[in-house]
């Protein structure tokens, strides 16, 4: 860390103090998004940030708080007002709520987040529930994967009935945002992401098809590439989900019998049959042509603009920690499948670029900010 900041291009500070907010060039529309969304007020809605500048202030200030003595406080209050004048503005949670928790001390600074994986126990489902709902309150979004639920109809012997499917638990984490988000005036964000090879896929990709459902959701199919040579050469694709050693002696099923189960890797192996290659156990509920699936994908983005296709092995080849987790769900935006991040963005609002400015700027954020 400290390697990274003596690399750190100073950037000209010395009248930062002296720069009003009228400098700061900001559209009308700009003006009432901040106001509506991000300035701080008091419990009886009066403002308390009097301006932009105000709020960029008070951000610096929190920012620089973390550093152990007073002088390391000043430079680095002194770094981050420069950056956010400049333009190198933080992501929603950091201007809203960075040195706000006199006023709301159950909010995060973090804007996104992803669950750890949902296992398919009404236990588990329900704990999850429970640790989104936190979540979403402190004004996170989050993301989760699905298709670790077995398939709709599926028996549940511990009840002695049927299950609903996983889009009817995702109803409830739907319900459970929009309340949360309803009481505390901000929109939830939530991204559920679900297996190409999962039996209600089918289900999952025509599910805004109906009205109001999943609206506090983007969808996004893990696309596999298994899956995309299927569809190159009009293979078919079987629906599949793990098996449990209950299942495959109740059911009577042949593991060596490629018809009826297929062997694939499974971010949970718990509870499931597995061999020695760590591949688990799969039921072939049933087989599709893989160009019919990869029509009704496009036909859904092109009529609803989704779901979004993330190719999930390119993301865990690519995946810097490979050897230590198996990414199965993103951010809600899809741009992140780290578990949580802060983002930001840059305005640049004259008609050239200050390289040197650039890099201060991105320096100072990302080591700082973001870290």
């Amino acid at each position: 860390m400290v390697a990274t900041l003596e690399k750190i291009t100073e950037p000209d500070t010395e009248h930062v103090t002296e720069k009003a907010a009228a400098d700061i060039i900001l559209q009308d529309t700009s003006l009432d998004i901040w106001d509506s969304k991000y300035r701080l007020k008091s419990k009886q809605g009066e403002a308390l940030d009097n301006s932009i500048d105000d709020s960029f202030m008070r951000v610096a200030k929190a920012l620089a708080a973390v550093e152990a003595d007073e002088k390391s406080q000043a430079y680095w209050y002194k770094q981050f007002i420069w950056a956010l004048r400049q333009g190198a503005v933080p992501a929603g949670r950091v201007i809203s709520n960075a040195g706000a928790q006199q006023h709301k001390p159950a909010t995060s600074t973090i804007n996104c987040t992803v669950s750890g994986t949902i296992y398919d126990s009404m236990d588990d489902i329900l704990g999850k529930n429970h640790e989104a709902g936190l979540t979403l309150k402190a004004g996170c979004g989050i993301g989760y994967e699905f298709s670790t639920l077995r398939p709709k109809n599926a028996f549940v012997s511990g009840a002695g009935a049927y299950t609903s499917g996983p889009l009817s638990f995702m109803d409830i984490f739907d319900r459970m945002c929009f309340t949360v988000s309803s009481a505390g005036g901000r929109r939830g964000a939530q991204m559920a992401t679900f297996d190409v090879g999962h039996p209600d896929v089918l289900e999952f990709i025509k599910a805004k098809r109906e009205d109001a459902r999943l609206r506090q959701f983007n969808l996004s199919l893990l696309i596999t590439d298994q899956f995309m040579h299927a569809v190159t050469n009009n293979k078919d694709w079987p629906l599949a989900f793990p098996l449990t050693e209950q299942e495959q002696q109740r059911d009577v099923i042949n593991l060596n019998d490629a018809s009826q189960v297929l062997w694939r890797e499974w971010p949970i192996q718990q509870g499931y049959i597995t061999n020695d290659e760590g591949l688990v156990a799969c039921k072939i509920s049933k087989t599709v042509k893989a160009t019919h699936l990869w029509n009704a994908i496009m036909s859904s983005t092109y009529d609803f603009a989704e779901p979004g296709f993330i190719l999930i092995d390119k993301v865990n080849e690519q995946n810097n920690n490979w050897f230590c987790e198996n990414i199965r769900a993103t951010n809600p935006c899809g741009l992140s499948a780290v578990s949580n991040v802060n983002l930001r963005i840059f305005h640049i609002y004259y008609q050239w670029f200050n390289t040197e400015w650039f890099i201060s700027s991105v320096n100072i954020e990302n080591v700082k900010v973001l870290h």
